[in-house]
């Protein structure tokens, strides 16, 4: 006879993590809620949604607090600026450090009808302009990492509802510390009331 494979929360319940476990489900639930509707724009090249940088450096500060950037790399790829980060965050539950890379390309501007090519017809402010851009795109690459919050779904057609595993009974079940407040409320004959001839109104 095979045996039940056995539940999430009867693994955690098992490890004597509930509470733990019940927090990083609160986290999660919080990082995949979708983003306001009102900091949602539509890109003018891609005619997608997206969610601007400004945006996304708020959520990273609200909920983590603290993060930082760090550049790997950025290079020229066709007629493009590409860069490569690691976006680090702190874990507001744990304290402990975690990271997500993203990356990010923008077009380097050049005279009209030239190619990236040719060197001459680059603008000269055009790396100035594309590397920052760049670097934005992969921030928010990295961030739609950590959840829908930060605009992951937002172009997305078919999107599973994130759900947590564990519920706060579970954390109760689990601490051994907890006395149930039980109140009992004595029988008592139901009070006399004026009854009401419904036939009459």
């Amino acid at each position: 006879m095979k045996k039940p494979i056995p539940k999430i929360a009867d693994l955690v319940r098992l490890a004597g993590n509930v509470a733990e476990s019940y927090e990083k489900d609160s986290l999660n639930e919080l990082l995949n809620q979708p983003p306001h509707a009102s900091w949602v724009k539509l890109h003018p090249m891609t005619k997608g949604s997206y969610l601007p940088i400004d945006k996304v450096e708020f959520l990273l500060t609200y909920i983590f607090q603290n993060w930082r950037v760090e550049v790997l790399r950025e290079q020229i790829m066709f007629n493009s600026i590409t860069v490569a980060i690691r976006l680090h965050v702190q874990n507001p539950l744990t304290n402990e450090w975690t990271f997500q890379d993203g990356v990010g390309a923008m077009n380097v501007q050049t005279d009209a009808g030239k190619s990236a090519a040719d060197l001459g017809a680059i603008k000269a402010s055009a790396v100035q302009m594309a590397l920052p851009s760049a670097k934005s795109y992969a921030i928010k690459d990295a961030a739609e990492h950590f959840g829908a919050i930060f605009g992951r779904d937002l172009n997305r057609k078919d999107i599973i509802q994130f759900s947590g595993a564990h519920t706060k009974e579970e954390v109760v079940e689990a601490t051994e510390s907890y006395t149930p407040q039980i109140t009992f409320i004595a029988e008592s004959p139901a009070p006399k009331t004026n009854q009401v001839n419904f036939s009459n109104l």
